[in-house]
């Protein structure tokens, strides 16, 4: 038989049972047809020298804004790692303001006030950008500062007359005017005027979304939340810009993709008795193929942690008489979440604070009872804080957290400084869901934080804030459960487990090439290791030069 590629010489972990490790595997139409001994008198039309090197299933995020990671590569970088302080963020913005036309936006991302020390304010804004408008988001997402020409772009030039709004929070001054900082839904009449982004801008950000991911071993990616605006995605032509990008060779990851649920909608009578709610032609959950598909919908129930804005059942440690917000009214949750449901839906609903999550189960609950489905898989992204009681009921509906585990080093100071001591052990819990019995994803929700696999599992593993403080240390899991998580576990919250996630025949031939063993390094050494190649469908769409090809 001749195939189209034989990759040999190399250490594979499958994370298949029946034969665990491997050190060649052959390659037709994008399959794995053949390991081992198995490959015995096949040609090939590529052969592809490992040089004994260590190779893991592809990693797949279950949780990875792919076109927000190329859209803040391609802005002003407000991170920490360029701005530690405020001072720095200012500097930051009045250079980029200096090289830009004199009515240009200022557009940056990734501050986290946290790290700073507090956020940044309009009026310092205006004195860096010398009167241009600025919008920097932070890098939760859930959250932005505006200056005041963008306030006055987005119809408020009075900045005493910006308006409060529903399922958002307008930060004040002492004499009542926006000081700049907008969380949730009050963000929306900024980004009203910034998007949608032409589309030839999106698909360029999708495309470097999609380099970025390569080179940090990703293979797959579930983009939560596309057709909205700003927070949610670009607009209602995302899919558009995705199918483009994929047309054009741009995209080179296999894209699950979630849309918004204000995307769904009543479509009316589409049999007889029945009414159908989602998409046009009864688009849903699955429709797609090995490359782009369609799957949950999204739905934020919350706000952020780090940013206090999550709902939470008692107020904040470190902001008493502040316990967050629900995104939407309870009813409207309930109702989007059971009609999504009863019209096939896979449904992802975002819940970080414990009283969101309480919401979204009595929600997932209903619906499961009111119309019965085998198999649904319907998810909690991130679940920030949970309860005992709340992880048994995860496990009882058969539902999916997506929890991040760099959350925890990146973010994890803030964390612990939101929750407290006493509540602090509940931060993004993993060991208690898997001994559950839950089947637990891997993922990253970048932007927010690095998108890196390898730099999270090892905090799933270590469990260490950037401080070296512990959060959470009875909820580490070993480097082989974050592995699986990063593989089996992320198909398994998209319904893919039968093609992706492990090595052998019939599975897609899709895997990372890694500078040593993942599983036998040390633990604290995990996040040293590299990524040399990533192997998409048999061919090779990243090498830093750890193969050879002849």
């Amino acid at each position: 038989m001749r195939l189209d590629a034989v990759f040999r010489n190399g250490r594979f972990t499958t994370l298949d049972p029946d034969r665990p490790t491997a050190h060649s595997l052959g390659v037709l139409g994008g399959r794995i047809v053949a390991l081992d001994d198995d490959l015995h008198g096949c040609t090939a039309d590529t052969v592809v020298d490992l040089g004994g090197a260590h190779a893991v299933p592809g990693f797949n995020d279950a949780h990875h804004h792919l076109s927000m990671v190329g859209e803040r590569l391609r802005q002003l970088d407000v991170s920490a790692d360029v701005a530690p302080d405020l001072d720095a963020l200012y500097r930051a913005v009045a250079e980029r303001a200096a090289a830009l036309p004199a009515d240009a936006w200022v557009v940056g991302a990734g501050y986290d006030q946290n790290k700073t020390g507090a956020h940044p304010t309009a009026e310092a804004l205006d004195r860096a950008a010398q009167g241009r408008p600025v919008w920097l988001v932070h890098t939760s997402g859930h959250m932005a500062v505006a200056g005041t020409e963008a306030f006055a772009r987005a119809g408020f030039p009075d900045l005493a007359a910006v308006p409060d709004v529903p399922g958002g929070v307008v930060v004040r001054d002492a004499d009542g005017r926006a000081a700049g900082l907008l969380k949730e839904a009050a963000m929306r009449p900024v980004e009203r005027v910034l998007r949608p982004l032409p589309a030839e801008e999106w698909i360029a950000n999708i495309a470097e979304g999609s380099r970025a991911a390569l080179t940090v071993g990703l293979t797959s990616v579930t983009e939560p939340g596309i057709g909205g605006v700003g927070l949610i995605g670009n607009g209602p032509a995302d899919l558009d810009a995705f199918m483009r990008a994929r047309e054009r060779d741009l995209l080179n990851v296999r894209m699950t993709l979630m849309p918004y649920i204000t995307t769904l909608h009543d479509c009316g009578v589409f049999e007889p008795g029945a009414t159908w709610y989602g998409l046009d032609l009864g688009l849903r959950t699955g429709f797609g193929d090995e490359w782009l598909r369609i799957g949950p919908t999204k739905i934020l129930s919350d706000g952020s942690l780090i940013g206090r804005s999550a709902a939470m059942c008692c107020d904040y440690h470190d902001t008493p008489g502040n316990s967050g917000l629900l995104a939407f009214e309870r009813e409207q949750l309930r109702r989007y979440i059971v009609e999504a449901h009863r019209c096939g839906w896979q449904v992802a609903t975002h819940a970080i604070g414990d009283a969101a999550l309480d919401v979204v189960l009595e929600a997932y609950e209903e619906a499961g009872r009111s119309y019965p489905r085998v198999d649904v898989r319907h998810r909690i992204e991130h679940a920030g804080v949970a309860s005992d009681d709340q992880v048994a009921r995860i496990a009882e509906l058969g539902l999916i957290p997506v929890p991040q585990g760099r959350f925890l080093s990146e973010t994890g100071d803030g964390l612990l400084a939101a929750l407290g001591p006493v509540r602090g052990h509940l931060a993004y819990r993993m060991r208690s869901f898997l001994d559950a019995g839950v089947v637990l994803p891997g993922s990253s929700d970048a932007p927010v934080v690095a998108p890196d696999p390898l730099l999270s599992i090892h905090d799933m593993v270590n469990r260490r804030t950037a401080s070296g403080a512990p959060i959470g240390p009875a909820e580490a899991v070993t480097a082989r459960q974050a592995l699986y998580a990063y593989t089996v576990g992320s198909a398994y919250a998209v319904h893919e487990e039968r093609v992706k996630g492990t090595l052998a025949e019939g599975m897609l031939a899709d895997f990372t090439v890694l500078s040593d063993d993942l599983l036998g390094v040390a633990a604290d050494r995990i996040g040293e290791l590299t990524v040399g190649a990533t192997v998409a469908g048999g061919r090779v769409a990243h090498d830093t030069g750890a193969l050879k090809v002849s």
